[in-house]
């Protein structure tokens, strides 16, 4: 079992049960699943970038990444309805808890004056934002076998109800926050 999830289910869970008073242990917020998504435009012109894309986002995070197409045209961007427009994952589970730990205590340490992840990147409820400027942080990418440094988001979704409960949730487990 994942490091993160025992952490989890033996010390988080419970002091978040004692710390909100929650009358049920099903209340307890959790984190339900981790989106990783690279968006890239010039993937319209050049069908081999989007491959690229799908690799290192496949290395990453130890799952295949499906094309995300764009929805509506849009002329100023030379962008039509359908177009491949980036790729995404989405982790749940096992896969998850192993993504959270590595991001957290390998990646994020990784990057250059990094004094901690915003605090206020929450969406109101209970989902936090987090953008990558480059996938080079990731030990498990080969900087000589990249062709362009291209950031990513990544969106922690959890079952809490509001900002104060997940950000309580994210400290617990780990996440780096800037004080």
């Amino acid at each position: 079992m994942a490091r993160l999830k025992v952490k989890y289910t033996e010390e988080v869970a419970p002091a978040l049960f004692k710390k909100f008073g929650y009358k049920s242990t099903m209340q307890i917020p959790r984190i339900d699943k981790v989106v990783v998504n690279v968006g890239c435009g010039e993937a319209r012109d050049n069908a081999k970038i989007l491959e690229a894309v799908c690799n290192d986002l496949g290395t990453i995070t130890g799952q295949k990444a499906v094309v995300t197409i764009a929805r509506k045209s849009v002329a100023n961007f030379k962008l039509r309805e359908g177009m491949p427009v980036g790729a995404k994952v989405t982790l749940r589970g096992e896969k998850m808890w192993e993504f959270l730990d590595r991001l957290f205590n390998v990646a994020l340490p990784r990057v250059r004056d990094f004094r901690g992840i915003n605090a206020n990147a929450f969406d109101g409820r209970g989902n936090y934002a987090l953008g990558i400027k480059e996938q080079l942080i990731f030990p498990e990418i080969d900087y000589d076998k990249i062709d362009k440094i291209r950031g990513m988001d990544v969106v922690i979704c959890t079952t809490a109800q509001t900002d104060e409960e997940a950000r309580e949730l994210l400290t617990l487990v780990g996440a780096p926050f800037e004080r």
